[in-house]
């Protein structure tokens, strides 16, 4: 085989590169291989691309620093300003609650107010009241007291009362929803009522319970002013029938002494409707009052209730000698002993033995009207004594001219004799009055 054969066969062989590597007495060979060289190109080409962006990062880092900064100065603008805002807002809040409370605090002062007025009015008719009462005046459903209103003595206290009746009323109702449902169709959705709305609604029921209240205490007086006038009224058409004074509406003020009084003059302390209208009445019960003394202490009442008269006034026969004559007074059938008591409170101004009277008792009751008792058995008052209708002024029997046990009455106006019949009439018609 030739030179050129072997050529054609084996190839001609290439040159490898070897590194020789010696360190004193040491060598050592190491053959560069073509991988290596790929990865020491790819070390210089990532130290390269690493040395670049290091080198880019040193040149932008001031701009991107300056960035970050403005952008973190930005929040905290935005941050202080929302701090701002939501401080104002706080102090638009507090200044809205101290603005509420103080209009709370001058609405509870205005109930205090009119509560106050009631209380002292209630006092000045407590008294007209009871006079009223007791002049058979009285009707149902008085009027209260008090009605509801937190102490005046503590502002603390009535402002927690207040709160109180506005949590009560406002409890239980709750808020509004705006969240409309799917499928419904939108109408006129009325504003949300607030707190502040709630409690002024709170407050005008009040108001007009106070303002209720007082109404009927004004229809009371006017009312009781109405029935004293006509119970005083009638009381004086009566007395009027019978002769007798009626007595005027000043009397009472007339007994005064008025010889050692004075001062300067000073202009009442209000002068209110409601003041005059108690004034009105207090008028209006003492003329009824006075009525009601004078009627009392006249004999309206009939001295034998559920006693049979045996023989009434007016002429009849004598029982004695059986000629026409005047009977002066009523005769009730009484059993033997039985107790006589008077028909009006009056002063005793005869007592004993008095002709065909036998034992009599006669009781003086003012107004030039008085009352006689007889023929009976045992006197038990003497002259001079006082004696109420109750008192018992004697025992009857059948002293004098009589044919039985019974007891003559008499009433004589003027010092004439008159039909007790008439008295005893007018005191069933009275009997309303002078209960």
């Amino acid at each position: 085989m030739t030179h050129a054969q072997q050529s054609r066969v084996f190839g001609k062989r290439k040159q490898e590169h070897i590194l020789i590597l010696a360190s004193g007495d040491r060598v050592r060979h190491l053959t560069v291989r073509p991988w290596m060289a790929g990865l020491a190109f790819c070390f210089i080409g990532v130290f390269a691309i690493g040395y670049l962006l290091a080198t880019s990062y040193l040149v932008l880092r001031d701009d991107l620093i300056g960035a970050t900064m403005a952008r973190q100065a930005r929040m905290q603008h935005d941050y202080e300003d929302r701090i701002a805002s939501l401080r104002a807002q706080v102090d638009r809040v507090t200044s809205r609650q101290l603005l509420d409370q103080q209009v709370v605090e001058d609405k509870v002062d205005k109930l205090l107010e009119q509560q106050m007025a009631l209380t002292s009015r209630h006092g000045k008719l407590g008294s007209l009241f009871d006079r009223a009462e007791s002049s058979g005046l009285s009707e149902k459903g008085a009027i209260p007291a008090q009605s509801y209103a937190p102490d005046p003595k503590d502002k603390r206290a009535a402002l927690s009362g207040a709160a109180q009746a506005i949590e009560s009323q406002l409890a239980g109702n709750g808020e509004p929803t705006d969240v409309v449902p799917d499928n419904t169709t939108l109408a006129y959705v009325p504003a949300r009522e607030t707190m502040g709305d709630r409690a002024d609604r709170v407050f005008s029921k009040m108001t007009l319970s106070l303002k209720g209240i007082e109404q009927q205490q004004r229809d009371r007086v006017e009312q009781l002013t109405a029935n004293a006038g006509d119970a005083a009224n009638a009381i004086s058409r009566v007395l009027t029938r019978f002769g007798i004074p009626v007595p005027a509406e000043t009397a009472s003020l007339a007994k005064q002494d008025d010889s050692a009084v004075g001062g300067p003059y000073v202009a009442p302390e209000s002068d209110d409707d409601f003041d005059n209208s108690l004034a009105q009445l207090d008028g209006a019960l003492t003329r009824l009052e006075t009525m009601r003394s004078t009627a009392t202490s006249l004999p309206f009442s009939n001295p034998a209730i559920g006693k049979e008269i045996t023989s009434p006034f007016g002429n009849r026969r004598d029982p004695f000698i059986g000629r026409l004559a005047l009977h002066s007074g009523i005769d009730f059938r009484f059993a033997p002993g039985e107790k006589v008591r008077p028909s009006a409170p009056g002063k005793v101004i005869a007592a004993g033995w008095t002709g065909g009277y036998g034992n009599m008792v006669e009781v003086d009751h003012g107004n030039g009207i008085s009352t006689r008792y007889g023929h009976m058995s045992e006197i038990l008052v003497k002259i001079g004594d006082t004696v109420d209708r109750s008192d018992v002024i004697g025992l009857a029997g059948s002293t004098g001219r009589s044919t039985g046990t019974h007891l003559h009455y008499e009433v004589r106006q003027d010092g004439r004799a008159v039909d007790p019949i008439y008295f005893m009439n007018a005191g069933m018609k009275l009997a309303s009055y002078i209960k």
